[in-house]
């Protein structure tokens, strides 16, 4: 989910509410801690010298219980970071304590924003001799042709 996506969301709700992959609903007095442009600039195994940059928000939540984040409230701290941001529209991450700090992906289903999980993955697999996934091919039906059927 981009930027963008995000704020069009927020407009049309009256509550947020964000689910972990596992379909956990995080507390209701959650905070946005930070909303902050992350660039990693790196090497790959196979030298391909590679750029990403996302927007990071940080959700965390304290005991303030009666905390809640209204939508206009995220819309006002979105306005506030795109000095930050630099008026990208970018992919959003999104920092949550768990054992560690987990990050994730962002979608929303039209009610909830939904954490999403990601994955590592090996950037040059054709450098380090990864082979292909195999294609799984659909089953092909055998059909048996009779003497005078006009199949064969």
């Amino acid at each position: 989910m981009k930027v963008s996506e995000m704020k069009q969301a927020l407009a049309k709700l009256t509550a947020i509410s964000f689910t972990l992959p596992d379909g956990t609903v995080l507390p209701a007095h959650f905070h946005v801690t930070e909303v902050g442009l992350v660039t990693k600039h790196f090497i790959d195994c196979g030298g391909v010298e590679r750029r990403e940059t996302v927007a990071n928000f940080q959700l965390w939540e304290a005991g303030d219980y009666d905390h809640r984040l209204a939508p206009q409230k995220f819309l006002d701290i979105l306005q506030l970071s795109e000095k930050i941001l630099g008026g990208m529209d970018l992919e959003i991450e999104v920092e949550y304590q768990q054992a560690t700090i987990s990050k994730f992906g962002l979608a929303f289903d039209g009610t909830d924003f939904n954490l999403t999980a990601k994955q590592t993955a090996c950037l040059a697999q054709d450098a380090c001799g990864i082979p292909p996934q195999a294609i799984a091919l659909p089953q092909l039906q055998v059909i048996a042709c009779a003497p005078g059927g006009g199949c064969c």
